[in-house]
């Protein structure tokens, strides 16, 4: 079966079974793989991209799903000339992360949530990020992180 979407920007068009998963297309087929597999069973948000901007979890979505839609994963929210999306760079100056598995997911659904939620306070970022997991950091500075990002995003 194939599939026409845009990943990124750019029109695609995947060939694949008809049982095959977002998340397998995204990494298997079009090697973008920033985009992490860790339950397989939508728990915890290290698959998260967005579909006509609004963050998903690939791994509980099948690509024919999305045939026609918008996809962007986290190498696509970046500016043409590689400097990171404002959520990205609030991540990395926050420390934000350690291991780093779970920060794709996580900035993804930050970008949604900021969009939705522009005036989030911490109690609401939790809330929000709760579909998202973090093995490592204990989301104090992944808080920090949503609300510098916020901010600049709206600048």
């Amino acid at each position: 079966m194939q599939v026409a979407l845009k990943v990124n920007g750019k029109a695609v068009a995947v060939d694949a079974a008809p049982h095959t998963l977002l998340v397998q297309a995204i990494r298997e087929h079009l090697h973008l793989t920033g985009t992490h597999v860790g339950c397989d069973t939508a728990q915890c948000g290290a698959c998260t991209v967005l579909v006509d901007g609004r963050a998903i979890k690939s791994c509980n979505v099948l690509l024919a799903q999305v045939a026609g839609h918008e996809v962007t994963t986290i190498e696509g929210v970046a500016a043409a000339d590689g400097t990171m999306h404002p959520m990205q760079a609030a991540f990395k100056e926050c420390h934000g992360l350690q291991c780093g598995f779970c920060t794709p997911g996580m900035v993804m659904s930050a970008i949604d949530l900021c969009q939705r939620h522009p005036k989030a306070d911490a109690t609401q970022i939790r809330e929000q990020l709760e579909g998202n997991l973090c093995r490592c950091t204990g989301y104090q500075n992944i808080v920090k992180a949503v609300q510098q990002g916020a901010a600049a995003m709206k600048a």
